[in-house]
C-alpha cells in the first residue's frame, strides 16, 4: 500500500512543517464551519416554509369550522378580514417602533466631533 504524499519523506516529498499543518487545519476548519452554517441557514429557511404551510392548514381548519355555522364564503371572508386586521395592527406597531428609532445619527459622536472642530479652530487662532 502507498502512503499519502504528506507522510512520505525524501527530497521529492518533504514533510510539512508544524506551521504548514496548523495553517492547513485552520483553513479546513474554516471551510467546515462555513459549510455547516450554510446548511443550518438552509434548514432554517425550510423550517419557515413548512411553518407557513402549517399556518395555512390551521387557517383552512378555522374556515371549515366556521363554515359549520355560516356559509363557506362568509367563513373565508371572516378569517380573511381578521388576518388583514391583524396585519394592519402589526404594521402600525412596526411603524411606531421605526419612528422611535430615528434619528439614526449617533448624537454623542456628532457632539464630540463638533467639540473637536471647535477646539481645533481655537488652537488655529492662537
Amino acid at each position: 500500500m502507498e502512503r499519502s504524499s504528506m507522510t512520505k519523506t525524501g527530497p521529492e516529498h518533504p514533510e510539512n512543517s508544524v506551521g504548514e499543518l496548523v495553517k492547513t487545519m485552520t483553513e479546513q476548519v474554516s471551510v467546515l464551519i462555513r459549510d455547516e452554517a450554510a446548511l443550518g441557514a438552509g434548514m432554517f429557511g425550510v423550517s419557515g416554509v413548512v411553518a407557513l404551510y402549517g399556518a395555512a392548514c390551521l387557517l383552512a381548519c378555522a374556515i371549515i369550522a366556521i363554515s359549520g355555522v355560516v356559509s363557506a364564503w362568509l367563513a373565508a371572508l371572516i378569517v380573511g378580514v381578521a388576518l388583514l386586521a391583524a396585519a394592519g395592527v402589526m404594521a402600525l406597531l412596526g411603524k411606531g417602533r421605526i419612528s422611535k428609532a430615528t434619528p439614526p445619527v449617533p448624537e454623542q459622536a456628532v457632539a464630540d466631533v463638533k467639540a473637536d472642530v471647535e477646539e481645533i479652530k481655537e488652537r488655529a487662532h492662537r
